[in-house]
């Protein structure tokens, strides 16, 4: 069974020496990853005792990222205090299928214009 812990819990680990952060409903302690981060280690700070799931998705993890960090799960939030944040996947994924539609509109006007 997954350890429920719960948001005010998280908030008390929000400096160097405690990293734990909220993605999607479940608790990662990442103090031990901080010097290793592509991203360097203020990424982490930043969202640090917080709720990291918008900026987690806004920098569009690979799935390597996301297998990387199933090693840092500690546990979930408690089902009173989470948030519906796969709906934050779903604007990510759909921000995604935007851009990539309008750069195929932009490819296509680009290609008729030079074969006519």
């Amino acid at each position: 069974m997954t350890r429920q812990i719960s948001f005010d819990e998280v908030k008390k680990h929000n400096n160097k020496d405690s990293v734990w952060i909220v993605i999607h409903n479940d608790v990662y302690d990442v103090t031990s990853y901080l010097e290793e981060h592509p991203g360097g280690e203020e990424a982490l700070l930043d969202v640090a005792g917080k709720d990291g799931t918008q900026a987690f998705e806004d920098v569009g993890h690979s799935e390597d990222a996301r297998t990387v960090m199933k090693k840092f799960k500690i546990g979930t939030l408690p089902p009173s205090e989470q948030s519906g944040s796969s709906n934050v996947t779903n604007c990510s994924n759909l921000k995604w299928a935007i851009v990539a539609l309008a750069g195929a509109i932009v490819v296509g006007i680009v290609i008729k214009k030079y074969l006519s």
